[in-house]
């Protein structure tokens, strides 16, 4: 190859070069492939709600509020009561007598300037209390109750050691019956007296309650003359439950009312232990229920696997009934024949 060739195969070589790199760095864009965005069917709404009541909050609380569990009796002598208006849970069990008591669980925000009377504590009712790790408020005691209270998953906060936080009436009362406090005492006394354990607890799962169209009332027989025989009256415009006692809506002090968004049922083994009447009524494992909800009468099954768990109600398929954001009101009977329904 003489030299002219080689210079014009030369050039050439680099116009082709040029070419080339012209076109690779000048060569249009390729179009990325299209990545198909599918966008959710639907959108999870995680609501934020107060453990204890279901009802929403814009915020989540930054830890399980302290609930205070007290003792206030249902005879004939004590009325009219205070208080149970103000209870986000109330259990009413039988004692002696197969006359009712009541349980009433609080919030550390509940109004409640005056509870009461306040009574004695019963071994079953320590162990509702247990589930919460709750302040404990009682005058005395039965025996077994007392003994209960010494190892039991709450703080005993017994009125005949703790006076200053509760007052007697003795103007308008005579005493047994005659024994109140305050959510601001206890309130100042789980403060105050005792270091509170730090709660932890589960509780129920909540929904937003919303009328069935059905309209089922329901009303307990206590067996004991009707003087606290209970009806529970449904409001399908508001729907909630009514409650009336002794024939009558206002059984409270300043003509209050009792009103719930769930009414359970829960049968219950029971047993007279001695000549007093006092009575033991099973706690744990399961039983039959029955929820007034919605206007619906909803058939279930109670557990509670240890004093200190929850108490839970499932469906006929096992699966936990949602209760709805409110108010809870729970009967323990010791048959469910007890029960009478209505529309």
């Amino acid at each position: 190859m003489n030299k002219k060739t080689a210079i014009t195969f030369a050039t050439c070589a680099l116009v082709i070069a040029v070419f080339v790199i012209a076109f690779l760095i000048y060569r249009p864009a390729e179009k990325a492939p299209e990545v198909k965005t599918e966008t959710a069917a639907t959108v999870i709404d995680e609501v934020i709600r107060n453990p204890l009541t279901g009802e929403k909050l814009e915020v989540a609380l930054t830890e399980l509020p302290q609930v205070t569990a007290v003792m206030v009796e249902n005879s004939a002598d004590a009325w009219p009561l205070v208080g149970l208006d103000q209870a986000f849970l109330v259990i009413e069990a039988p004692v002696e007598g197969m006359i009712p008591r009541f349980e009433l669980f609080f919030a550390p925000d509940a109004v409640a300037p005056k509870i009461g009377p306040v009574r004695s504590a019963r071994p079953y009712y320590v162990d509702w209390a247990a589930q919460f790790g709750a302040l404990y408020a009682h005058v005395g005691g039965s025996p077994d109750a007392l003994d209960k209270l010494r190892t039991a998953n709450v703080t005993n906060f017994d009125q005949f050691f703790n006076g200053d936080y509760f007052w007697r009436d003795t103007a308008t009362r005579s005493a047994p019956h005659n024994v109140y406090t305050s959510i601001e005492n206890l309130v100042d006394a789980e403060i105050n007296v005792k270091k509170m354990p730090v709660p932890s607890y589960t509780f129920w799962q909540f929904k937003d309650g919303a009328a069935s169209g059905e309209n089922h009332s329901l009303t307990i027989d206590w067996t004991a003359g009707g003087t606290y025989d209970v009806a529970w009256d449904y409001d399908a415009a508001t729907n909630v439950y009514t409650r009336k006692q002794g024939g009558t809506a206002n059984f409270l002090e300043h003509w209050a009312k009792v009103v719930a968004d769930n009414v359970v049922v829960m049968e219950s083994d029971m047993e007279v232990l001695d000549e007093k009447g006092r009575r033991s009524i099973r706690t744990t494992g399961t039983g039959s229920a029955m929820i007034a909800q919605d206007g619906q009468i909803i058939t279930a099954t109670w557990s509670k696997e240890s004093e200190t768990a929850p108490l839970r109600f499932l469906d006929e398929a096992g699966n936990e009934i949602k209760m709805n954001a409110g108010k809870t009101w729970i009967e323990v009977v010791p048959s469910l024949s007890q029960v009478t329904t209505s529309n």
